[in-house]
């Protein structure tokens, strides 16, 4: 399936109905008075959030939708039928933005939660409203009231608790896959993982925890380098970063440089995303001799200058993984116990996350932008030919035909 993190659509309420200028005709009663019944309300547009759901694709292809418009009125006082609503689906974690005036209009984060981004519109009055002592026959009726229009933006951000971050061939896909029950690609090139994979973590019996693995991160990140920075928006919402370095990169390179370049890159797309809470591992030690383990491992802790929770795992051979992922079950339940306990703790954290949220949603923004206008300034230097131009208009920043794998 195409993973889709964003998509702008059109959304139209439905007009409401007419009403109508009618008068009683029966036998004998010649002076039956207005009988003019209200048109119907306009159906409305509403966004839900669907756990059935896991990308936005079907917005990339169908860009307008429609509620219906309602019916007139008729006479004998019959008012006009209402429109039908349209219910579009998305998945949990979609934020919806207005495009015009960048407002947030809703944030779906459980399913089923739905809301209104365009009202239908109210019917009109039949001429019955109007009729009054001194006007017994009134001809007047109203048209019924234009539904809503609106461009909205879709922004789907994944539902984590913990999100890993690293470079590509870190060992990410390995680890989500040995503490969850996710399956996403593992193969030894770098940018084996394309798209955000989310996996439920089982600590104990009835204690779990959601993990979210996405594409790693290179040097130059920030300025378009490899897949650049726009899946670090899927960390907004997680309470905890799990930083995984390789202690024995296959291209050589120092495991401490390589996750110094990974804060750096963080720091200048989110310095507050950068302040989550991080939780080191040295993964791959299966690859390390023995007896030049510990020293190896102690000697990147000291080049990070590293004062914070550490772990020595493989993800391969699961060494270590489950000392990770207690810590990690224990953490997220204080948040949330504090959290229940403290409000003043409470507002400061949905302060920290509505801040989170407005900042990762402006760097993508304009991370974007760039990228278009880069790919323009190519296009005018003829290093992009037509065919690149028509892929680069039409997709949009898309990810093309990807496949996504979301186990929960």
């Amino acid at each position: 399936m195409r993973f889709v993190d964003e998509a702008v659509i059109t959304v139209e309420a439905g007009n409401g109905g007419n009403g109508v200028a009618s008068f009683r005709r029966e036998k004998f009663v010649p002076f039956g008075g207005p009988d003019g019944g209200d048109g119907g309300r306009g159906g409305s547009v509403y966004v839900q959030a669907d756990e059935n759901t896991s990308t936005l694709v079907d917005f990339r292809y169908t860009r307008k939708f429609r509620a219906e418009r309602a019916k007139n009125g008729r006479g004998a006082n019959c008012a006009g039928r209402g429109g039908e609503n349209t219910v579009l689906l998305v998945p949990v974690g979609t934020t919806i933005v207005d495009t015009e005036s960048g407002d947030i209009i809703g944030d779906l984060i459980a399913s089923g939660q739905s809301v209104l981004v365009a009202a239908g519109g109210d019917g009109g009055l039949g001429n019955t409203h109007f009729k009054s002592s001194t006007n017994r026959s009134p001809r007047k009726c109203t048209h019924g009231i234009k539904g809503e229009y609106r461009e909205i933006r879709l922004e789907l951000k994944v539902l984590a608790d913990v999100g890993l971050l690293g470079m590509p061939n870190a060992g990410k896909s390995t680890f989500i896959r040995a503490v969850s029950a996710a399956k996403p690609k593992v193969a030894d090139y770098p940018f084996t993982t394309m798209v955000p994979n989310l996996g439920v973590v089982d600590a104990d019996s009835h204690r779990s925890f959601v993990m979210a693995d996405i594409p790693g991160l290179i040097e130059g990140a920030s300025d378009g380098a490899g897949l650049g920075i726009r899946f670090l928006k899927h960390l907004a919402r997680t309470r905890i970063l799990l930083h995984i370095v390789d202690v024995q990169p296959i291209d050589g390179s120092d495991p401490a440089y390589n996750a110094k370049a990974i804060a750096a890159e963080l720091e200048k797309f989110s310095p507050t995303l950068a302040q989550l809470p991080v939780v080191l591992v040295l993964n791959k030690v299966d690859q390390l001799a023995d007896d030049t383990r510990d020293e190896w491992c102690q000697h990147i802790l000291d080049e990070l200058k590293w004062e914070g929770p550490v772990f020595k795992t493989s993800g391969l051979t699961f060494e270590g993984t489950k000392d990770v992922v207690y810590y990690l079950m224990d953490q997220i339940e204080q948040q949330h116990e504090l959290e229940a306990e403290d409000p003043e703790y409470a507002a400061k954290v949905k302060a920290f996350r509505d801040q989170l949220e407005a900042e990762t949603r402006e760097q993508t923004l304009a991370a974007k932008e760039a990228y278009r206008l880069m790919r323009r300034q190519q296009r005018l230097e003829g290093i992009l030919g037509d065919d690149d131009e028509d892929e680069d208009e039409d997709s949009d920043g898309d990810d093309g035909d990807m496949e996504v794998f979301y186990v929960r």
